[in-house]
């Protein structure tokens, strides 16, 4: 990476993405702001985004056609003259073409592929648009492609080591199950039990079936059969989780790249229950808790 690059990167992702509300970081972005017509505009094969759900798209559309769009995107120059590759906004550009615009306001960045990968992947973690296989790939992307280690790329996206690491492991599974995890309808904590067992369908699919939390899944897995008999009891004697808090397991579970869950009480009681195997998954943990 060169000294320019590093010195880019250093600013921090609030700058890259014309967030930076500091002196030099507003006169750095208007002297980079342009408006170019839509059609000038071409998503980035390198985006670790691949989905793109058009109930999301139609509402963000419904938006953009009421106030207009309120962040610019984020472009590099394309080979072709009047050509531009998005960096981060391809959402945005998505929804603006169904909203009917023609001009969309960007701001333009000098990004080698790596960088732009890398710049790509922080913002759509930390906006949480990543489902956990497109996560996974972009760290894959970034380690094979580009040369990180996973200590550069912990480093370069705040994350540990071990929850690349982690992550990276659920791309190890059948296509089946990662588009389980993709579709939501398996969690990464779960997803996470599977990688190293025999028929890891078949498990993805009971695990779904019987409505599992991550520790009744390892359990599953430990002793089959007489797990199995436990869980079944267990749904009878203790309250059912909702659909809501279900999803907040989910949601926690993937912001933290531990196993989150969510023990329903009586009444509005209960208790959150977060597993860790290093003392550096605890640190990380107890950082973000204080934050």
């Amino acid at each position: 990476m060169t000294q320019a690059a590093k010195k880019r990167l250093g600013r921090g992702l609030a700058a890259l993405i014309g967030d930076d509300v500091t002196e030099e970081g507003v006169i750095a972005d208007a002297k980079s702001l342009r408006h170019v017509p839509i059609e000038f505009l071409r998503g980035s094969p390198n985006n670790p985004r691949k989905s793109f759900k058009p109930e999301d798209l139609e509402d963000l559309s419904n938006s953009i056609r009421e106030k207009g769009l309120l962040q610019p995107l984020v472009v590099r120059s394309g080979k072709t003259p009047n050509s531009y590759e998005i960096v981060a906004g391809e959402r945005r550009w998505r929804a603006a073409q169904i909203a009917g615009v023609h001009e969309l306001p960007v701001l333009i960045r000098e990004l080698d592929d790596g960088e732009m990968l890398e710049i790509a992947l922080i913002e759509n973690i930390q906006r949480s648009d990543l489902n956990p296989i497109e996560e996974a790939t972009g760290y894959s992307q970034l380690i094979e492609q580009f040369g990180y280690t996973q200590q550069k790329l912990a480093e370069s996206i705040g994350k540990s080591r071990s929850h690349i690491a982690n992550m990276m492991r659920l791309l190890n599974l059948p296509e089946s199950v990662r588009d389980k995890v993709e579709e939501g309808v398996l969690s990464a904590g779960h997803a996470r039990t599977l990688v190293a067992v025999k028929e890891p369908e078949v498990l993805a699919d009971k695990m779904i079936k019987l409505g599992l939390s991550v520790r009744e899944a390892e359990n599953l897995i430990k002793e089959p059969q007489d797990a199995a008999k436990t869980v079944l009891r267990s749904k009878i004697a203790k309250p059912q989780k909702t659909a809501d808090v279900k999803a907040l397991e989910k949601e926690l579970t993937e912001v933290l790249g531990l196993s989150v869950e969510i023990q329903v009480g009586k009444k509005e009681t209960g208790t959150v229950s977060i597993q860790y195997s290093t003392l550096e998954q605890l640190e990380s943990v107890c950082e973000k808790l204080k934050k």
